[in-house]
């Protein structure tokens, strides 16, 4: 899948030149509809029979049928526009990404320069989050302790030290969490942090390419830093 590269000038013009056309196409078409309804009207007026001549209640019923059906054409173009518009809007929402870093839901840490940078989200309120860090074998090298948090997104940073007091390598490790209230278990997702590369796209859905991480919808993306 392609990467898209976005420029957010010529997006905007594009989007506002795109909206125009539909309101001319709009316009344009709504025209042709009423030129044709009143020439329509015009010959029957001509050829009614002077014995038995249209009924003014038919008329206005063909006038009331025109305008609604005006009225809808014009409704389903004006939805179209803001739809298009939409499209567009993401795209520039996506586009300003590329180069941000973000969290979002993942189990990795990268350790650089004695420095990891991580995140949690509880779907409640907790009077206790431990992250426990391990390296690359699987096994537990620091629990860090983030105390009383409320539901939500939270960052978390290592030192890199071990629980020993030893100065972890830089590398990439993982991390689980968990939270507690009381006796009972918090829902607790962990957040990687990363840099996003690029953006893709495939039909009215963005992928964001976070470096290390994957693909991400645009909704996976919890906070960007």
């Amino acid at each position: 899948m392609a990467t898209t590269a976005v420029s957010n000038a010529s997006s905007s013009q594009a989007i506002y030149d795109a909206l125009n056309v539909k309101q001319a196409t709009a316009t344009s078409t709504s025209s042709e509809t009423q030129s044709k309804f009143l020439t329509l009207l015009t010959a029957q007026l001509k050829n009614q029979d002077p014995l038995n001549p249209l009924d003014n209640a038919q008329m206005t019923s063909q006038l009331a049928q025109i305008s609604t059906l005006d009225g809808i054409e014009r409704l389903n173009t004006t939805l179209q526009a803001l739809l298009d518009s939409s499209s567009g809007s993401q795209t520039l929402q996506a586009a300003t990404m590329v180069g941000r870093s973000v969290l979002v839901p993942a189990s990795t840490m990268s350790l650089v320069k004695s420095m990891g940078l991580g995140g949690v989200e509880l779907s409640g309120s907790a009077d206790s989050a431990t992250v426990t860090i391990k390296d690359a074998n699987g096994l537990a090298v620091r629990t860090l302790n983030l105390g009383a948090l409320d539901a939500g997104v939270h960052g978390f940073s290592w030192d890199g030290k071990t629980d020993s007091g030893v100065q972890a390598a830089d590398g990439s490790y993982s991390f689980t969490v968990t939270a507690k209230q009381g006796q009972n278990d918090v829902a607790a997702t962990a957040l990687a942090l990363g840099t996003v590369s690029g953006v893709s796209r495939s039909g009215q859905t963005f992928s964001l390419d976070v470096s290390g991480l994957g693909k991400f919808g645009m909704s996976d993306v919890k906070e960007i830093l």
